[in-house]
């Protein structure tokens, strides 16, 4: 409480008065977890029917928009969900899903980076040269193909907070110079294959997990989910804020275990689930953590939906630009010595043609806002899921890179004019 100007005892409230209604002076998200923890499902029920109302869409779209690509190609070949296939399509998926993880990172400050193609050709093209060509330990060129896509993005961040150089002007730069030290590096043979053998190239192409390992890590990821939400649970009661009913806690893990239960079993029923592609989930589930609950993520955020406010509340904003540039160049090499190993081969293709663009469209596709502020590491995941999906249905239909080109142009621009109407309507409802 506080004391009123004319000194006076009278207490003051120093929440904000509820509305006639009830809730309606609450902020959205109060007004939300309110409803869940008195109705329970029903109010779950009700809380995301408002939030789609309001403009608030999260992944609904592209998941929708998913099935019905999924639906289509598998009405036009009975082929396109087989488990060979989709075992395919989750090894395709890997590389550029890893790149379009950097992507979310840097549309959540509101920047982007062009040049994540030609950092992943240049990092598969060490790998190359120093492992093929010089001889050296594979987990040495590994590292430096890595090393050397932290150092690109830490470079882009001093750029950016020295001299105030847009963020699209630096990367172009780096996409052409970055393109020709890839030429340079790869030098007049122009293309190396890695050794069959190798244990990067198992890992990307022959190694599956078994189907006991398999279900069993879906059981833990689940029993972590549950444990967690339960200790949050417990962490909002003792300090008397609304919390979920265990029983939405316990529909919650039994759709995360559907979820995850029925597409292991399709890809158990060919090789199984690609260690590459549990690797790039790993990666999915760190960044999301990191997003969510670490300072961080959280300062990231803040930047991305106002870099004013973020600088006067304390934020350091250049080591936030400067460790996302960085983060986002590591991915791109990251991804880029996943995509080598995958096809047993550096050239100076790698890295070039769509693999810029599907990186990007993955993420705005995915769900990540263009504004800033707003985006999921999991947007890398639905967003390389659909990508990967078009160019793997169209193939599959025998249709040319022309196709595959203009369909994913279609599905970008329905995503972006989705995310700016969303955005609108969450701005007159209170919910930007």
């Amino acid at each position: 409480m506080t004391t009123p100007v004319d000194g006076s005892k009278a207490p003051v409230q120093d929440t904000v008065p509820e509305a006639t209604n009830g809730s309606a002076a609450l902020p959205a998200d109060l007004q939300d977890e309110r409803l869940i923890a008195s109705h329970g499902f029903s109010g779950a029920v009700s809380a995301f029917t408002a939030r789609l109302r309001t403009g608030d869409l999260g992944s609904v779209p592209v998941v929708v928009g998913l099935i019905i690509i999924w639906a289509v190609f598998q009405i036009s070949n009975s082929n396109f969900l087989s488990s060979r296939n989709l075992v395919n399509l989750t090894l395709q998926t890997t590389s550029v899903g890893v790149i379009a993880i950097g992507i979310v990172l840097v549309l959540l400050l509101g920047e982007i980076d062009l040049s994540v193609g030609s950092v992943s050709g240049l990092a598969a093209a060490v790998l190359g040269v120093t492992f093929v060509n010089e001889g050296w330990p594979l987990i040495l060129s590994l590292i430096a193909g890595a090393v050397l896509g932290l150092v690109i993005g830490l470079f882009y961040g001093a750029l950016y907070n020295r001299f105030g150089v847009p963020s699209f002007v630096i990367t172009l730069a780096g996409l052409l110079g970055f393109l020709g030290l890839q030429l340079l590096v790869l030098g007049k043979e122009g293309s190396l294959n890695l050794p069959f053998d190798s244990a990067i190239v198992g890992f990307a192409t022959r190694s599956f997990l078994s189907p006991a390992l398999a279900y069993g890590l879906v059981a833990v990821v689940v029993a972590v989910y549950v444990l967690t939400r339960l200790r949050a649970r417990g962490a909002r009661a003792a300090a008397g804020l609304s919390a979920a009913p265990t029983s939405m806690i316990a529909i919650k893990a039994g759709a995360l275990a559907l979820v995850l239960l029925v597409p292991v079993l399709v890809l158990n029923g060919d090789r199984g689930v690609s260690s590459m592609f549990v690797l790039f989930l790993a990666l999915v589930m760190a960044t999301d953590f990191a997003i969510r609950k670490t300072r961080w993520g959280r300062s990231v955020m803040a930047v991305g939906g106002n870099v004013e406010a973020a600088r006067r509340a304390g934020i350091n904003v250049r080591f936030i630009y400067l460790s996302v540039f960085a983060a986002c160049s590591t991915f791109a090499a990251v991804g880029g010595l996943l995509a080598a190993a995958r096809l047993v081969a550096v050239n100076q293709s790698s890295g070039g043609g769509d693999t810029n663009l599907n990186a990007i469209a993955a993420a705005v596709i995915g769900g990540t806002s263009l504004f800033g502020g707003r985006g999921s590491a999991y947007s890398a995941l639905l967003g390389a899921l659909v990508i990967m999906s078009i160019s793997n249905g169209l193939a599959l239909l025998s249709l040319d890179s022309s196709v595959r080109y203009m369909v994913t142009a279609g599905v970008l621009l329905v995503a972006v004019t989705i995310d700016s109407l969303s955005r609108r309507s969450r701005q007159a409802h209170g919910r930007a």
